[in-house]
């Protein structure tokens, strides 16, 4: 009888002390994924502090070279301090998703998120033979922060822009009312998607311009993820069909209003 219950100590002590190792160990995974998801949100803001610091600093080289053109220095001084501005609204975008909170939300015109994306821009898709087809009606309008879906549309442009790279292409932005959301699609005649890396395209890190033949080098697997991240934070849909060869089209919907009032996450 002491035997056994001797043997019921030993087991008892053990467990406790499994218990507090598993304990140990869970805290340390909740850390290590506390440094993950600082990482990974430090690396997407990078990434999209980069798309607006690109054409900054175009704005600021072209004043520079022509210090005598008064009107051309001022235009791109103006342009310099427009995106300074964006990048800081981008930033307070980024952090408020990050801390769970929504920025504010209202109707936005479809078309003239567009307009500012290719402003913000600065780039003449002409020089590197892109058409660009824009089929939006005006009064199209779609609901969100304004900040955050300007940045899901300039992703996927510049997206679509690399794919078409260096031979050209066409790029077309179509927009469409639907009874219960707001449907845009980006369309490229670029390289294309293979079937298997369909799949994975909106994971973090994963590029298809080191998998996809042709494609121009040098993605970061973070624009398509950051795309995503705004979808899911508006309660929408993303999806792509692409043909490797023959292009790929991005399909975003977006919810109504109404819709995202009642179905998004968090609301009652």
């Amino acid at each position: 009888m002491a035997r056994l219950l001797e043997k019921r100590r030993s087991l008892h002590r053990r467990l406790q002390q499994q218990s507090r190792q598993n304990d140990q160990l869970r805290d340390h995974l909740d850390q290590m994924q506390s440094l993950a998801n600082l990482g990974l949100v430090t690396a997407m803001i990078a990434h999209e502090m980069n798309n607006i610091l690109t054409p900054l600093g175009t704005y600021a080289e072209l004043a520079l070279q022509h210090p005598d053109d008064r009107a051309l220095a001022e235009k791109a001084l103006r342009k310099a301090a427009v995106n300074s501005e964006r990048a800081g609204r981008i930033l307070e975008s980024m952090l408020a998703m990050v801390r769970g909170e929504r920025g504010q939300r209202d109707r936005h015109r479809v078309a003239l998120l567009i307009d500012e994306v290719f402003a913000c821009l600065g780039r003449d898709f002409a020089k590197d033979g892109i058409r660009v087809i824009r089929d939006i009606d005006d009064d199209l309008e779609v609901f969100g922060e304004a900040t955050q879906l300007q940045q899901l549309f300039m992703n996927l442009i510049l997206n679509a822009r690399q794919a078409m790279l260096p031979g050209g292409g066409t790029l077309t932005i179509r927009g469409q009312d639907e009874p219960d959301r707001t449907r845009i699609e980006i369309l490229d005649t670029g390289c294309g998607i293979a079937p298997e890396n369909q799949e994975r395209i909106f994971e973090v890190f994963f590029s298809t311009k080191d998998a996809e033949p042709g494609a121009a080098q040098g993605g970061c697997g973070l624009g398509l993820a950051f795309c995503r991240r705004v979808i899911d934070e508006h309660g929408g849909t993303i999806q792509v069909h692409s043909e490797p060869g023959a292009g790929s089209c991005f399909v975003v919907g977006l919810p109504k209003e109404t819709a995202w009032r009642v179905d998004a996450p968090g609301d009652a």
